[in-house]
Order: structure tokens, then C-alpha cells, then sequence
């Protein structure tokens, strides 16, 4: 039969040792490191394996067998000792990398395969994962933390480390000036020797006995009786001292002190002695973080200025920053160094100038301008340091000696000139600036008329497409003409100026029709928001008329038919807004002469003379107005009402006569008629008004309102006839019998009854 394989064969033959008994003390496994345990069958601990061989594995002590010779097998016969040959092993210690079971994996101590490099990766790529989750969030706190914590504890180094620095700045004949502390053993007093100063007493004692030893007439001294003054003064009695002369004597030396600092202009502020305790109560006395601050802030300054020193803003930051510390030399100091590392800059110059004295800033200016004779703003800052118009002139023309073609300083010089000599300035100014409307306008004002005109001709030739010049011209007419000098500031001024064809073709108004169509034959977009502006500076100028003309030819430019009205009213709207009232009342005045039909438009024409407060002005609007819409009547009642607001009673019933005859059969007109004379107590005319309405309305066919039965009621109730009310409230109760007020009022009569 085929050989059956089991753990015990090897290719189907049996091993040797399969059916070999076990040597006594075999534990197995522990070849391959197994610990050996302890029954209570055994006695003691397992011992090691003898080495594999068919004889010595049974214990003969004769062949060498060591668990022979450990049981001490076969010493009766001769059998050697047993020694030792193999080293000791060393005791299990613990592992950093496996840990307490090195003794279980001694053979694989320092091994370290892929297996256990991926399993470590997988693990920090974890802990790193977790780590990120809060890193952000916990590096801003510590880092928050940290800066508070510097900040509430400067290093002292970080404290004095500018006063350090400064020390390298310091000259030898400085460090000479140094004075001397005297006694050197300051850091070594021995103790117990130090001496506490004399008090008063003392001293007071001291000067009484210096009395008493005094020197004699011959100036001999009495050897015996030696006095000492306090001092060191002898004890002459014609040079005692006094307490009271030393207090006087230190006020004496701060009185000099004082007055040397008052003398001195070393700084940017001169010592006031009068209020010198004020002052020094006042300075501003810095934290200790506001000093950690300041200096973080010069660091940062001094890197930039040492990495770019050409940069003026850099110089210019750090002087403020000086100057923000109180320090004002220092300040000054980093300025003129900008000034020298960037002599091109002109902010550099303009802060220097700014840091230091009048005198200092002139001189300082001056070099400013010998390197940047084209800047203007120097030459400005220059002028405005100083003090006499004379000086500032000069400043000026040596300026547009230099920059002949800045308008600026044109205008400058101008202002300070007088009319004469700016007549010739600004005529020098118009040649080497021909450009500047400005210019030529400011010599037209200043010139005559016919001069103005030729300027005015020059100015329009050279800026053929400058509409100022036009509307300067325009003024110009309107100024002289001496039939409109009175009418600057009068609004008749606009009725008359458009009510009139002659007028509307006067000087004025051709100038401005032939500026508008001289600019759009060149091309030039006539901008209506432009000119209505025009309009209003012409206006608050003193010209209505150049105002009227200017809105007459320009406000229905760029604007659709069915859109002029609605415009229109919206231009008005906003002059109203911006007090513009000449301006508002020209353009209602061109939509009325548009739209003469449309009652809103004179509504609204009327409400701007409401605003504007000029009542003459609101009449003649209403009056054009119910002429033009005599079936208007809100118009009529508005005229009316502003009659009898101004107590004008004869004139407000002229106007309502007149109501009557263009909207006989309206009620509005009868009851407005009827308030009027019921409020000015004549009740038999408003019973006799509101008879009229009544037949008025029985002869038409219609049937009268309720308001006018109401008020017939009133009327009667107010005189006393209660029979008449009665009859006219029923007869209004037939015409209306669904009228509540009717019907209480009704009630309330007959309950008096």
C-alpha cells in the first residue's frame, strides 16, 4: 500500500526521529526562541535541547552529552566537569522599537522591512491630519499671544536700543564734554559708611556759633575758636550766609536758565518762562507701548531707507514719524537727508520746508526751486511763506520768469496786483497763455467797453470753439446797455424780455443765436445741461437777461416734441431745488409760451412765484393764465384766493365776477364767491350768492349740489331764521335724499325746535 505523508515524513519516508522518544527536558520550539513554562508535572524550568545525534541525545555523559553533565551523569566513571563554552546571554532588555516582546522576536532585532515603513507613513500621514485640523486657528492664538506678550514686556534692550545707536553718532569733542562723576568708589561705598545730608537745624546751628567765633577787627583769628561758614566760608562776619539767600540764589540761576532757553531758536518751539510749568504739564507723556511701537516703526523705516534710498516717501515717513515722537531735530534731520538722496522730489522739499522755521523754509525752498525751477507748487510754497504782499509778488515773477506758461501763477499774481498793474499782467498772460478762457474773460472785466469788445473779438478768434467767451460777451452787452442796469435783480425783467419780438432780437439775445449756431457749424455739441448751468451762474452774476437768452435758444435743444413738456418741468423742478429762481421761471416761461393751453403748466409757473415770494409776479402769471385758459377754474380761484390772502377783498370779488362770466354754471366759482363774503361777515351777500346758484341751476335744468345746500343752511342757521333753514334743508333733502349731513343737521334743528 502507497506510504501515507504526514508532518512527521519527508517525500513519503519516514524521519528518524519520529518514533524516538522525547529526551528528558525537550521543550519544543525553543530553538526558535519559545519561553519554556512550568507544570506541575515538571520539576523546574525546561531545559535546553541537546544538539540532534542518535546517541548524544540520550545523556551519555561519556560523549559530551551537556545535559549529561548538567545531571552530572557518569562523574563516578571518570566523566569530566562540565564547562561552559558558550557565552552568557545577555538579559532581555527593552526594545525602543518592538517594545517588551524582543524577547519573541530576538532574531528580527533591527530589521526593518517595507511592511513596517508603510504602516509608519500611514500613521504620520494620520497624526498629521488631525494636527491640521486646529494648526491654523492655534498658530494665530500663540502668535497673538506672543505679540501681547512682547508688547506688555519689552526687553530693555529693545527699549534703549535707539539711545545705543545714537551713541555711535557722538563726536570725541562731545565725549570730552562729558563731565566727570568725581568719586569713583560710587559702586564700592563700604557699608555702614555712607553719610545722610545735614539737616536745617544744623546748619541754622552752625551759623550761630559762626557768630559768635568771629574774625577781629585787626583780621587776626582766634586760633582757639576756628568758626567755619556754611559753604566753606570763612566766618567773617561781614559775608554770612543765609538760607533764605541760597533759595533765592537757585531761583536766580533757573531765572538764567530760562531765559536762555526762552533766547534760543535751536528748536522748533521757544521756551514760554512765564508759562513754563503749563507747558511741561502739558507734553505728552508716552506708554511703554507706544514706545515698543515707535520703535518697531523706525526699524521698519530704516530697512526701507537703507534698501532704497532714493525712495522720497520712505524719508518722508520717517520724519513724521520722528515728529509724531517729539523728537523735531531728529524729524528734521531725516528730511534734509531726503532732500539730499532725492533732490528731484518735490514732496521731500515741500516736508522739509514744513518741519522747520519761516527763515529755515525759505532757504530751504530756495535750493528746492534751483533743482525743480518748473514746479509750480514749490514756487506756491515758496510765495505763501511770505508775510508782505511785495515779497509774494516777487516770489511770483521770478516764478513766471521760469514757468511763463502756468495759469496758476498768473492768477496769483493777479489777485495781489492792483487794477492797473493787473490790466498789464493779465494782457501779458493772454500772450504766453492764449488757451485760458480764464484770462481773457478776468481782462474783459477789467477793460472798458470798447476795449472789452476787442478782447472779447481776440479771445473769440483764438478759441473758436470756447462757448464762454460768447456768454461773456453777451453780459458784456447787458451791462452796458444803461435801459437794463436797473433790471438786474427785477423779475419783470423776464416778461419784459419775452414778451416783446423787439426784445426777444435784442444784442443780447442775437450774440447768444450766433454762438449757438457758430458752435454746431464747428462741430461743437451744444450740451443743454451746460448751458443751463451758464444760465444760472448768469443768473447769481446780476444778468437775467443773458440768463432769459441763454434759456430761450438752448432749452429745447436735443429734446423730442412730446418729450419738451415733461422736460421742461423737470429742468424748472431742479433750479427751484438749487434756488435758481430766474433760471426756473425763464424755462416755465418758454413752456407757457408753448403749451399756453396747459393748465398745469401754469399751475406750476405760479407755484414757483409762491416760492420765490413775489406776488406781483403771481398775479401777472394768473392773470396771463385765465386769459389763456378761462375755463381753468383752479386758475381763477387761485387768483382770487391770493387777492384776499393779501386782504385785497375788491380785487378778489373783480376776479370772481369775472369767474362767473367764463364758467357760469360752476359750482366751485359760487361757493368760493359765497366763502368769501360769508368770511367777511355780510351773510344777506352769501344768502343772495346762493339764491343765485340756486335759480341759476333751476333755469339750467340741473340740480344744485349738496355743498350748496349745506352752506345756504349754515347761512340761515347763523342769522337766526330757522324756518328758512327748515325749508332749505328739505328742499335739499328732495334733491339729494340720500345726503346724511342733510338729514342730521335736519335732526339737530328740529331737537333745538
Amino acid at each position: 500500500p502507497p506510504t501515507r505523508t504526514t508532518a512527521g515524513t519527508m517525500a513519503g519516508k519516514p524521519a528518524s526521529f519520529v518514533n524516538m522518544q522525547a529526551p528528558v527536558g525537550y521543550v519544543a520550539g525553543l530553538g526558535r526562541g519559545a519561553a519554556g513554562f512550568t507544570t506541575r508535572s515538571d520539576i523546574g524550568p525546561g531545559a535546553p535541547a541537546p544538539p540532534i545525534g542518535a546517541q548524544a541525545t540520550l545523556g551519555d555523559a561519556s560523549n559530551g552529552s551537556r545535559s549529561a553533565m548538567n545531571r552530572g551523569f557518569g562523574r563516578g566513571r571518570g566523566a569530566p566537569v562540565p564547562v561552559d563554552d558558550e557565552p552568557a546571554e545577555p538579559p532581555v532588555q527593552f526594545d525602543e522599537f518592538q517594545g517588551g516582546d524582543a524577547g519573541i522576536f530576538a532574531k528580527r532585532v533591527g530589521e526593518y522591512d517595507d511592511d513596517d515603513r508603510e504602516a509608519d507613513a500611514i500613521w504620520d500621514s494620520v497624526d498629521n491630519h488631525m494636527d491640521e485640523r486646529r494648526r491654523d486657528e492655534r498658530e494665530q492664538r500663540l502668535k497673538l499671544e506672543l505679540e501681547k506678550f512682547r508688547k506688555d514686556n519689552p526687553k530693555i534692550t529693545e527699549q534703549f536700543a535707539d539711545a545705543k545707536r545714537k551713541l555711535s553718532a557722538v563726536s570725541y569733542e562731545e565725549w570730552d564734554a562729558i563731565p566727570d562723576i568725581g568719586d569713583y568708589s560710587i559702586k564700592k561705598k563700604k557699608g555702614g559708611r555712607e553719610f545722610a545730608p545735614a539737616p536745617d537745624t544744623l546748619l541754622q546751628k552752625a551759623i550761630a556759633e559762626n557768630d559768635r567765633n568771629a574774625y577781629d577787627e585787626g583780621g587776626g583769628m582766634d586760633t582757639g575758636n576756628v568758626g567755619v561758614g556754611v559753604g566753606g566760608v570763612g566766618s567773617n562776619p561781614n559775608k554770612r550766609s543765609d538760607l533764605t539767600a541760597v533759595g533765592e540764589g537757585r531761583g536766580a540761576v533757573l531765572g538764567l536758565k530760562l531765559d536762555s532757553m526762552g533766547d534760543s531758536v535751536s528748536g522748533q518751539t521757544v521756551v514760554d518762562p512765564t508759562g513754563y510749568l503749563t507747558s511741561l504739564q502739558s507734553q505728552k507723556i508716552s506708554s511703554t507701548a507706544e514706545i515698543s511701537d515707535v520703535k518697531k516703526a523706525r526699524l521698519l523705516l530704516k530697512s526701507v531707507i537703507n534698501t532704497n534710498p532714493k525712495h522720497a516717501p520712505g524719508w518722508i515717513a520717517a520724519a513724521r514719524l520722528e515728529e509724531l515722537a517729539g523728537k523735531i531735530s531728529a524729524a528734521r534731520s531725516f528730511a534734509q537727508k531726503g532732500c539730499d538722496a532725492c533732490p528731484m522730489n518735490p514732496d521731500v522739499w515741500s516736508e522739509n520746508a514744513r518741519l522747520n522755521t519761516a527763515e529755515d523754509a525759505k532757504a530751504i525752498l530756495a535750493r528746492a526751486v534751483a533743482h525743480m525751477p518748473l514746479n509750480v507748487d514749490l514756487w506756491m510754497h515758496a510765495t505763501q511763506l511770505e508775510d508782505e504782499d511785495d515779497r509774494k509778488r516777487q516770489v511770483l515773477r521770478k516764478a513766471l520768469e521760469k514757468i511763463p506758461s502756468s495759469v496758476r501763477l498768473w492768477k496769483a499774481l493777479v489777485d495781489l496786483s492792483s487794477e492797473t498793474d493787473a490790466k498789464v499782467l493779465l494782457a501779458r498772460a493772454t500772450e504766453c497763455c492764449p488757451q485760458h478762457v480764464d484770462l481773457w474773460l478776468a481782462l474783459a472785466r477789467l477793460e472798458t467797453k470798447e476795449n472789452a469788445r476787442v478782447v472779447l473779438n481776440k479771445a473769440r478768434e483764438t478759441l473758436p470753439l470756447e462757448p464762454l467767451v460768447w456768454i461773456a460777451a453777451a453780459k458784456l452787452e447787458e451791462a452796458n446797455e444803461a435801459n437794463d442796469a436797473t433790471v438786474a435783480g427785477d423779475n419783470a425783467s423776464v416778461d419784459t424780455a419775452t414778451s416783446d419780438q423787439a426784445d426777444a432780437k435784442s444784442l443780447v439775445g442775437k450774440i447768444i443765436e450766433r454762438a449757438v449756431k457758430s458752435l454746431a457749424n464747428k462741430g461743437v455739441s451744444i450740451d443743454r445741461e451746460f448751458w443751463l448751468k451758464e444760465a444760472e451762474t448768469a443768473e447769481r452774476s446780476g444778468h437775467p437777461k443773458t440768463c432769459f437768452e441763454i434759456v430761450r435758444v438752448t432749452v429745447g435743444k436735443n429734446v423730442e416734441d412730446e418729450d419738451r413738456k415733461r422736460t421742461w418741468i423737470s429742468d424748472a423742478g431742479e433750479c427751484i431745488a438749487r434756488e435758481s429762481f430766474h433760471t426756473a421761471r425763464s424755462i416755465y416761461k418758454m413752456c407757457t409760451l408753448t403749451f399756453p393751453g396747459k393748465k398745469s403748466v401754469w399751475i406750476a409757473a405760479a407755484e414757483l412765484e409762491r416760492v420765490a415770494g413775489d406776488s406781483h409776479a403771481m398775479d401777472a402769471v394768473l392773470k396771463k393764465a385765465v386769459k389763456y385758459c378761462p375755463t381753468a377754474v383752479v386758475l381763477w380761484l387761485m387768483a382770487a384766493k391770493e387777492l384776499w390772502v393779501r386782504g385785497n377783498v375788491h380785487g378778489a370779488r373783480a376776479v370772481l365776477e369775472e369767474a362767473f362770466v367764463a364758467n357760469p354754471d360752476s359750482e366751485d366759482v359760487w361757493l368760493a364767491a359765497f366763502k368769501l363774503e360769508f368770511e367777511q361777515r355780510q351773510p344777506e351777500r352769501a344768502r343772495v350768492l346762493l339764491l343765485k346758484a340756486r335759480e341759476k341751476a333751476n333755469e339750467a335744468g340741473s340740480s344744485v349740489g349738496e355743498r350748496v345746500y349745506v352752506k345756504a343752511a349754515v347761512v340761515e342757521r347763523e342769522v337766526g331764521d330757522l324756518n328758512a333753514e327748515r325749508a332749505i334743508l328739505k328742499e335739499g333733502l328732495t334733491a339729494h335724499p340720500g345726503s346724511d349731513k342733510l338729514w342730521l343737521m335736519l335732526g339737530q334743528l328740529e331737537r333745538q325746535a
